[in-house]
């Protein structure tokens, strides 16, 4: 009652009216506190009514209010509302508002503001845009006052020799679908370092959700070269049973969840593992890659907003390459990259150079510092460039110019930039190179070939996992299944055991 009565009120200023409002406020509250005294005494499980809710905003611009305010606080509001006229003040005179749009501050339920008296929407963007953190220029020369992260020789070394052995295996496995071995595979060319250094600034307790383009997170934690041509080749030591597409690798050992298709499912559910990790008080985050257009999908959103909210110890790596299979970042969004979308939504964020190396370790070591220390979600927008097509299926000399390409493949390339660092402290040499290509191209081709030998799961594994007990529709599939495979022979893998 006292709400409406208010607003209805309030559409007048005069002296007259204000102090009907005091009186009537008055009134309802004596009204009110007579049903609210009455209904507890009816039900004494009902709580008092917040009294006078849609005024509170006016009265009391903190956006605090008890259930009954006594007659002094509400002389106090009313003071707020009311000319000077038509209250009694002691000391010196003063004024109902203020002249200085400065100190008027009102704390909304919705945001907390001050206010101005210019008409002026907010830019749609910076006038300036995010500027990129990096450490080193492209020839793996330390730039003027940059302060390098701490990193020793054997470090600096393994982090080289993972990213060396991700490039080759990228490069026979990619040559063996074209022969016809497997039938899909994805690169990481150009964007070694995002694999490689963020994996070494990470603890092995925290949890990784990737999409299908960071292979080199398991490579680091110690997934082997056989695991990985396993997978690719769907043979039954693959940890997925077959059951998967080629490159969507995941391993319960290494705390890395297994990849879906879908782009960017796996956000929310990284956001649902921190939580976790948050309650159970654990010295871990989780940590969520993903490729620029992920952004563009629902589940980014909702992702962000929910780790916001929970303050979830979280960091959100976007692989920003400039292209979401064939779509270019400006036919996706208009705003400055990714990095300022963790703003609109409350979350420290950061530009690195996603070529460089050092600038990606030390990003990383410190925002996941951040996030477990403060409880807090991180968003590391690193940008680099795809230098490979997006997949097997895809030419990318189709909507890319070669120029491009060749420009970022030869003179941008992270791995000769982090080459030329190390060499540059005396911890690399010529003899170091051809030792780590020669080791990495025979192991890697040794781990194929092995795992192209391995048999096929049975067909039977088709049906399994699911249920505890098969049910009756799945036993009728598999029969279906095993009677189509005896009358159609030449039209499935000899390979694949069906008895």
């Amino acid at each position: 009652m006292a709400g409406s009565t208010v607003r209805s009120l309030m559409k007048t200023s005069t002296t007259t009216t204000l102090a009907r409002v005091a009186k009537l406020i008055t009134e309802a509250r004596s009204c009110s506190q007579q049903r609210t005294w009455e209904n507890r005494r009816s039900s004494p499980l009902l709580l008092p009514a917040r009294e006078f809710s849609c005024g509170s905003a006016l009265w009391n611009a903190s956006g605090r209010s008890s259930s009954l305010e006594s007659e002094e606080l509400l002389k106090k509001n009313l003071s707020k509302v009311l000319s000077p006229t038509t209250r009694q003040l002691s000391g010196e005179p003063e004024k109902a508002f203020t002249d200085d749009e400065n100190l008027e501050v009102l704390d909304y339920p919705g945001a907390k503001t001050s206010f101005t008296h210019e008409l002026k929407f907010i830019p749609e963007s910076a006038a300036e845009p995010v500027p990129c953190y990096r450490l080193v220029n492209d020839f793996g020369q330390p730039l003027p006052w940059a302060h390098l992260p701490e990193m020793d020789v054997k470090l600096a070394r393994e982090i080289y020799s993972h990213m060396v052995t991700l490039q080759t295996m990228d490069v026979i496995f990619y040559e063996a679908q074209r022969q016809g071995r497997f039938s899909f595979y994805m690169t990481t060319n150009g964007e070694e370092a995002i694999n490689i250094a963020t994996a070494a600034a990470l603890s092995p307790q925290d949890v990784v959700f990737t999409q299908y383009r960071e292979p080199g997170i398991l490579m680091w934690r110690g997934f082997s070269l056989e695991s990985f041509a396993n997978q690719c080749f769907g043979n039954g030591d693959d940890l997925g049973k077959g059951r998967q597409m080629p490159v969507h690798y995941g391993s319960h050992e290494h705390k890395y969840f297994t990849i879906s298709s879908p782009i960017a499912t796996q956000l929310p559910q990284a956001v649902g593992a921190a939580y976790g990790l948050k309650m159970g008080n654990e010295d871990a985050c989780a940590v969520a890659y993903f490729g620029d257009g992920a952004s563009s999908e629902g589940d980014f959103h909702a992702a962000m907003n929910f780790a916001s909210i929970l303050e979830t110890p979280i960091l959100f790596i976007c692989r920003n390459n400039g292209w979401a299979i064939s779509t270019p970042t400006n036919d996706q969004f208009r705003s400055d990259g990714i990095v300022v979308k963790g703003r609109g939504y409350g979350i420290r964020s950061i530009r690195v150079d996603g070529m460089d190396t050092l600038a990606l370790f030390s990003a990383v070591k410190e925002a996941r510092k951040m996030a477990i220390e403060e409880s807090r979600p991180v968003v590391i927008e690193a940008l680099t460039y795809r230098v490979g097509h997006h997949s097997t299926s895809d030419d990318s000399s189709k909507y890319r110019n070669k120029v491009e390409i060749d420009h970022w493949k030869l003179v941008r390339d992270p791995v000769l930039r982090f080459k030329r660092w190390i060499e540059a402290q005396g911890w690399w040499d010529i003899d170091s190179e051809k030792k780590i290509r020669t080791e990495a191209r025979a192991a890697v081709i040794a781990a194929m070939n092995k795992a192209g030998r391995k048999e096929k799961p049975h067909i039977s594994v088709l049906f399994e996992d699911v249920y505890d007990s098969l049910p009756s529709h799945l036993k009728e599939q598999q029969a279906q299944l095993r009677e189509v495979i005896a009358r159609h022979p030449r039209d499935y893998p000899a390979d694949v055991p069906t008895l």
